[in-house]
């Protein structure tokens, strides 16, 4: 994707930081006064990732290390080898130790990581996290877009690629995935209101963000329903996973399969139809996103509806109705196979 070059901000991340959490007046998330602030360790700031090794969280750390380098402060990314909550909570309490300026966070379950969070926001520490609406203890989260509006938009489309009937199903990265089950919710009510000839056949499936699990789990939804007629993923292994089993089954022209990944994962299997679209929004930006709310944190300004974090998908964004810490950019993307061609991530 070509890259809107973000506004170099004057001054660089200030050595004072907040010593509680952020609050909250009239829709704005913000830090405590400058009389509350403490000296820190300097100009770390981390993001903990659902899970190291993939494609999704590799083009993440692509943009934590960038906003770094354009930033002049240290920055990296940590994950586990798999999405167990667990492996993030340990590695938050690990970096509590350090105490770095920010840790930024895309929770595999955001209710298992609030009680960790507690404890980073108890010393001082700005926490900002992603893909995580409602999470407890957090300064601000930040969503690519709204979630339940991606979900209709993916079902709109497969709705339209099965011509509104046949059987159906989802897939999960996780169950406790907040927003992977914000996802095919809105897709399945989406679905019973406007496509009433289709069927989703089983509640959603959870692959672990694996994309050998995924390729089994379809592999043995093929077997159990040979009239299947339509996948939905939603972790960024899914769909190229169900796509293999698609493939192996030559079952391209009959099913379709749509949903969220990147096209370097998805390229090969779009320019076979064994994926129809994919649905997604630029992981390095939002990853920058991230950081470059916290660093306003860090210098006591305020997150509130119109702010600008000079970032391509993020330039205006909205609160989300129902919550004090929860905003909205407007990043995401779809793409069939030209389409795709046109980003290079």
């Amino acid at each position: 994707m070509r890259k809107r070059k973000q506004q170099v901000m004057a001054g660089g991340l200030l050595a004072l930081l907040l010593t509680g959490c952020g609050s909250v007046n009239d829709g704005a998330a913000g830090a405590p006064s400058a009389a509350s602030r403490t000296a820190t360790s300097g100009t770390t700031m981390v993001t903990v990732v659902k899970v190291k090794g993939i494609a999704w969280f590799d083009r993440m750390d692509e943009g934590v290390k960038a906003y770094g380098q354009e930033k002049g402060i240290d920055t990296r990314t940590e994950g586990g080898d798999d999405v167990s909550p667990e492996k993030q909570i340990q590695i938050i309490q690990n970096l509590i130790a350090q105490q770095p300026a920010a840790i930024t966070v895309v929770p595999n379950s955001p209710e298992a990581l609030s009680s960790v969070l507690t404890q980073a926001k108890a010393k001082g520490i700005i926490t900002v996290s992603h893909e995580a609406t409602g999470i407890k203890n957090v300064d601000v989260d930040i969503e690519a877009f709204d979630n339940a509006v991606y979900g209709q938009k993916i079902m709109k489309s497969l709705g339209d690629c099965m011509s509104g009937q046949g059987e159906y199903v989802q897939f999960v990265g996780g169950l406790t995935a907040k927003t992977h089950m914000e996802w095919v919710g809105a897709a399945h009510e989406f679905q019973q209101a406007n496509f009433p000839g289709m069927k989703r056949v089983e509640d959603p499936i959870e692959s672990t963000d694996n994309e050998t699990a995924a390729y089994q789990k379809a592999k043995e939804i093929l077997a159990k329903y040979p009239n299947i007629k339509g996948f939905q993923g939603s972790a960024g292994n899914d769909v190229p996973g169900i796509a293999r089993a698609i493939e192996e089954a030559g079952k391209e022209k009959d099913v379709c399969v749509m949903g969220t990944s990147i096209p370097s994962a998805a390229s090969k299997y779009l320019a076979t139809g064994s994926i129809d679209k994919i649905f997604f929004w630029d992981p390095a930006l939002a990853g920058k996103a991230q950081l470059e709310i916290a660093r306003i944190l860090s210098t006591g300004g305020k997150i509130e509806p119109g702010t600008d974090l000079g970032i391509e998908g993020y330039h205006s964004l909205k609160k989300l109705d129902g919550y004090d810490n929860v905003f909205l950019g407007d990043a995401s993307i779809e793409a069939d196979a030209e389409a795709a061609k046109k980003y290079d991530f």
